[in-house]
């Protein structure tokens, strides 16, 4: 284990390998930092590389969270505003509601998970939401549409070659609309393009070393502060089990 992701210092200690043994690793799935991708080529010398794409979808899923967090704002600065005018002219200042009982500030509060999820997976509840929403806000319909799309790239796309036909057709919609967080994602996702479309060759993802990483992260968080040492096997027991 290494401490850090200093391209320089893990490459020093990877070096240790001898490189013939280096030479037999094939594949490496990274997220989208340009220090792995480094480390990955300078001491991985044979191997492909892959972008993981759950950190290329979290990308694209922060991109739609985006919009709504900026109208959320707007929507904070409205009502703001009509209490303020309210209470100057002595009124009382009564919020309206859409008809599923959110203010215009909660719609845009609770719609940050449906945002997540394809239109099939919703709740009843988000479904009306999600009515609401796309209704009072196209622009968060449109962002939720590319998102998807992007999402449908890798749920369809059969081959690598596929993949890329599919990958142009999004970057071409998303040229039609001006979404500042759209357009660094897809800069972004066309910087990293080749190792993001090396997934479509084995599909692999680095999903069993996230979650060791989180049960790592959990051992350290149960080790703080413990004094009883049976009690902190058995819970170090519970995490690894």
């Amino acid at each position: 284990m290494v401490k850090g992701i200093k391209s320089d210092e893990v490459c020093k200690i990877l070096s240790k390998i001898p490189i013939n043994k280096r030479e037999q690793v094939k594949e490496i799935s990274v997220d989208m930092a340009n220090s792995m991708e480094k480390i990955a080529y300078t001491s991985f010398p044979s191997a492909s590389v892959v972008t993981d794409r759950f950190h290329v979808a979290k990308l694209i899923s922060e991109a739609v969270q985006e919009i709504r967090i900026k109208y959320r704002w707007e929507a904070i600065d409205q009502e703001n505003k009509a209490i303020k005018d309210a209470k100057a002219s002595g009124k009382k200042y009564i919020v309206p509601v859409y008809k599923n009982g959110d203010t215009k500030k909660q719609l845009l509060a609770r719609s940050r998970y449906l945002l997540f999820k394809p239109s099939g997976k919703r709740t009843e509840s988000q479904k009306l939401r999600a009515e609401i929403l796309f209704t009072e806000y196209p622009d968060i319909k449109i962002a939720y549409d590319l998102s998807m799309m992007f999402r449908n790239i890798y749920e369809t796309s059969q081959s690598k070659s596929q993949a890329i036909e599919n990958l142009n057709k999004w970057n071409e919609k998303v040229m039609q609309y001006d979404f500042d967080s759209f357009t660094t994602a897809s800069a972004s996702i066309n910087n990293h393009k080749e190792t993001i479309l090396n997934y479509f060759v084995n599909r692999t993802t680095n999903a069993l070393a996230e979650t060791f990483n989180s049960k790592i992260k959990a051992f350290r968080s149960v080790f703080r502060g413990v004094r009883d040492i049976k009690f902190f096997l058995y819970r170090v027991s519970l995490i690894f089990a």
